[in-house]
């Protein structure tokens, strides 16, 4: 019985991961709008989810936000444990599908400001501070919007439901009847805009608060999903809440950033990077593909740890041939310009391993139209399993990607009509619909993709 209950645990979970990635890939890929906000509600939060521009869409959030809500957190562990037997055995002889129905039901913390609202508004209040700079000279503000999903996320589950993008996860406020658990922590803004003592501390004050939630004691966390996108965030706690469900850009199994049995992809779900640059829509393809001149573009930084190190190693190898272009960059303001217009010129896009095996730029270049060129050994991609990212890149071993002339010969050696195929494809990821790509602004493809789910939980047993 045991057996069973576990399983049907980690079916939730699973379908949980389906839903909630491809609400965020709406978010995170779509720069055009997605829908006109009503009136703000002045009993709810109010998401502006037709702004998908980080910045103006949290200037809206933020003027339309209430701090407090009412508190339905459970105080006892044997009175939720009562009542969510209750709630489940009523769910159980009510639902002929129970526990793989829809929609999955999720309870989002209310946390205390300092771990929500104030780290925006720390966000907003700073964003203009441009010498505010990581060592390696990359603007710490665009960082955080790369890493930006716990933000969308966290906004579209607190809105109300008739403006919610994906109908088939809902919030509800009672614990007994959620499957999942969302802690609302923005452990990345926290990260890089306080001091560093000051940061450590928040995350004691937050583990401490986790931890007590009569939720988490009840099931050790492993029903709690928690967002760590950067991989430096919640560094100095996080062995404590390991098994939670974390969010992050990638696994990194070279073990430099995660220790064993911290991140695996049983339990962790690895979500995309928000693009940098701006989307190349069906107008701007068709404009641009035609006179697409350069064969390789790469615009960042060379010197990078870890596996990034072959950056430097490519960077020696191919700057100066014909027919590429090599920058040394940051993601600033005038770097996002000059990588936009470097992607749009060009058919291929190198998408080397950054500090760890991902990088942002995969996703720059998917949104511009350029053919990722991906080379990184160890690079667990965003549900890859689901999506067929061999159809939209290419990838190249790290030791061949180095070997003298390999690289240039390999890409001016794919035929043209294979090359126009993947273009294709790049433009159907960012403007067709298509239910397994699908980044664009029409809401039609969220009934399609509930039914795709609802058949999925109705084949699982």
């Amino acid at each position: 019985m045991a057996g069973k209950n576990n399983q049907r645990s980690n079916s939730r979970i699973f379908l949980f991961f389906f839903l909630l990635a491809f609400s965020l890939l709406l978010f995170l890929f779509s720069l055009s709008p997605l829908r006109t906000p009503s009136s703000p509600s002045p009993t709810h939060f109010h998401v502006p989810i037709a702004e998908t521009s980080f910045v103006a869409s949290l200037d809206h959030f933020l003027a339309h936000a209430q701090t407090s809500l009412k508190d339905h957190t459970a105080r006892d562990v044997t009175k939720l444990d009562d009542a969510v037997f209750r709630s489940e055995t009523d769910r159980l002889y009510s639902d002929p599908y129970y526990p793989v129905s829809l929609p999955l039901r999720v309870y989002v913390y209310d946390m205390p400001p300092k771990f929500t609202h104030d780290l925006l508004w720390l966000f907003k209040n700073t964003y203009r501070d441009t010498s505010n700079l990581t060592s390696n000279g990359s603007p710490v503000h665009r960082l955080i919007e790369q890493h930006s999903i716990d933000y969308w996320l966290w906004a579209d589950l607190i809105a109300p439901q008739s403006e919610r993008l994906l109908t088939s996860v809902v919030r509800v406020h009672r614990q007994e009847e959620a499957d999942l658990f969302y802690i609302p922590f923005f452990t990345t803004i926290s990260f890089f805009l306080m001091e560093k003592q000051q940061c450590k501390a928040l995350y004691r004050e937050a583990l401490k608060w986790i931890t007590d939630q009569p939720a988490w004691k009840r099931s050790g966390g492993r029903d709690h999903i928690l967002p760590v996108h950067h991989p430096w965030s919640f560094k100095s706690v996080r062995r404590y809440v390991k098994n939670a469900i974390w969010l992050l850009p990638d696994m990194d199994s070279t073990g430099n950033w995660y220790k064993p049995g911290q991140v695996y992809l049983e339990k962790d779900l690895i979500l995309p990077y928000v693009p940098n640059v701006d989307l190349c829509d069906a107008k701007c393809l068709s404009e641009t593909n035609p006179k697409r001149s350069t064969l390789l573009f790469f615009r960042g930084r060379l010197k990078r740890n870890a596996g990034g190190k072959i950056r430097s190693k490519l960077g020696a190898e191919l700057s100066g041939a014909d027919g590429v272009v090599i920058e040394e960059g940051t993601a600033g303001e005038g770097g996002k310009e000059a990588a936009q217009r470097g992607m749009r010129k060009s058919l291929f896009c190198l998408s080397p391993a950054g500090d760890t095996p991902s990088s942002a730029r995969l996703f720059d270049a998917i949104v511009s139209g350029c053919i990722p060129v991906i080379i990184s050994d160890e690079l667990e991609l965003p549900f890859e399993g689901i999506l067929d990212y061999r159809k939209i890149a290419v990838f190249i071993s790290s030791n061949d990607a180095v070997k003298p002339g390999w690289l240039l010969k390999y890409l001016k050696g794919i035929r043209p009509a294979h090359i126009k195929e993947m273009q294709q494809n790049l433009a159907k990821v960012c403007n067709q619909g298509h239910v397994e790509f699908y980044f664009t602004s029409a809401p039609h493809p969220l009934v399609l993709f509930d039914s795709f789910v609802v058949n999925l939980a109705r084949t699982f047993y």
